[in-house]
């Protein structure tokens, strides 16, 4: 049970792993039962998975066993050729918008993990890491790249559409629609063009 709620924790953590420390709070288990439960768990996925433990600093983060490396790429490469789902149209507006930003933020903003979707964007070169934020965890900071306004063919950050001000009484679930709507409708057009 505790391996099954930690492998689930580093799930949800994405690239930003847990500390021990986390995972003692969290799960309200001694420093000594969650080594155990990692080296369990890490074991379990070197046998069983294409997933693997790492410890990095002070934090755990569960990654893709590096065997993987080449299909992984030949992946990556591939999505270069097809057209950005809505999930990575969604975060990319919010990056354009807010950067620079932690993977944290656009969770928040979207209400969804977004780890898989920097990993797309970053691979097809749209997102870039510039540097890290200067709170507990150094979590990295995101930010559009050049490349980024030649995909939507636009010269400067300036040439984004100008997000509408929104009357105060819309919910912020709304407004975040909203935003990320405009954005889209911007971008299928220029996409088609």
């Amino acid at each position: 049970m505790l391996t099954k709620q930690i492998e689930a924790l580093l799930f949800v953590a994405g690239e930003e792993g847990v500390t021990s420390e986390e995972l003692q709070h969290t799960l309200k288990h001694s420093a000594s039962a969650i080594k155990k439960a990692l080296k369990q768990l890490q074991e379990a996925l070197l046998a069983n998975s294409a997933l693997q433990i790492i410890h990095q600093q002070d934090r755990y983060v569960m990654v893709t066993q590096e065997q993987y490396a080449s299909i992984l790429k030949k992946y990556a490469n591939h999505a270069l050729h097809t057209r950005l789902s809505k999930a990575a149209l969604e975060t990319l507006a919010i990056i354009a918008y807010k950067q620079p930003i932690t993977r944290l933020e656009i969770d928040e903003i979207r209400g969804v993990q977004s780890s898989g979707t920097l990993v797309k964007l970053q691979a097809r070169q749209l997102i870039e890491q510039k540097g890290t934020k200067d709170v507990p965890g150094r979590p990295k900071l995101w930010k559009t790249t050049p490349y980024f306004l030649e995909y939507f063919g636009l010269t400067s950050l300036q040439q984004l559409p100008v997000i509408q001000e929104i009357d105060e009484k819309v919910s912020e679930s709304n407004q975040q629609e909203l935003f990320i709507e405009q954005f889209n409708e911007q971008f299928n057009e220029s996409e088609e063009n």
